[in-house]
């Protein structure tokens, strides 16, 4: 069971971005998925997360610009970034709590980061 994500780059200010994240493998269930984001120099954070049920939550510095989403279907999360700026730019990880089959209990997982720069 793994996850990864997708769309990072380079964008301007106040462009927009998509992200993706899709989960694969032997998977029995999946919980909440969310974005984290580390900065150069600075502790990794919650972007946003959405339940199973799609209940969202999201950190004050992106509420009214970024959106999370999920695909069930796709066992995928997206995160639509819109009104960047350059305090946005970090390295964006997908996370998800998930069980895999085979397994008794669900844990965290993590995707690989993918860069987002924003910058004229």
């Amino acid at each position: 069971v793994q996850l990864q994500a997708f769309g990072g780059g380079l964008v301007q200010p106040g462009g927009s971005l998509r992200l993706s994240c899709a989960a694969s493998g032997s998977i029995f269930s999946i919980g909440t998925m969310a974005w984290f984001r580390q900065a150069p120099g600075k502790q990794r954070e919650l972007v946003a997360s959405i339940t199973g049920l799609g209940g969202t939550n999201y950190a004050d510095s992106v509420k009214g610009r970024f959106t999370i989403s999920r695909d069930n279907t796709k066992n995928a999360v997206y995160l639509q970034m819109n009104s960047v700026n350059p305090e946005d730019t970090a390295v964006y990880c997908c996370y998800a709590f998930m069980r895999g089959r085979g397994s008794s209990t669900p844990r965290d997982y993590w995707g690989q980061g993918t860069l987002v720069t924003v910058s004229s």
